[in-house]
């Protein structure tokens, strides 16, 4: 599998939740992602773009029935944590995290808003 083809699963994987909850109810849906790179790492763009190019196939576009709230701290546990916990405090839909310090730092933050994630090494994170 290429790494756009991993990307579109991804979007697909994040639309699953989308989906579910907007049978509930109409409006604007809302996904938080937490990078673990800067904003100006150049792959970590391509990715975002990959994922926002992957959520147009599937109907969603950002600004129009969703809103994407970027955190970009870096690899900074402390700025992750924190980040995490103001992307869970905006209520999202669904989180999208890149990279297992990500996906840790939500997890410590939500175990209601479902958690997507990418470029993560097994580490036993449990349910």
């Amino acid at each position: 599998m290429n790494h756009r083809e991993f990307i579109t699963l991804l979007g697909g994987a994040a639309v699953r939740p989308l989906a579910a909850r907007s049978q509930q109810s109409e409006g604007m849906r809302r996904i938080g992602v937490l990078m673990s790179y800067v904003e100006g790492d150049n792959e970590a763009q391509q990715w975002i773009e990959t994922f926002r190019q992957s959520l147009a196939e599937f109907g969603w576009r950002d600004g129009l029935n969703i809103t994407l709230d970027y955190r970009w701290p870096g690899p900074t546990a402390e700025r992750l944590q924190i980040n995490a916990t103001e992307l869970v405090r905006l209520s999202p839909d669904v989180l999208l995290a890149g990279a297992t310090v990500a996906v840790i730092a939500l997890k410590n933050e939500t175990q209601s808003i479902p958690i997507v994630f990418a470029n993560v090494a097994e580490l036993g994170l449990g349910s």
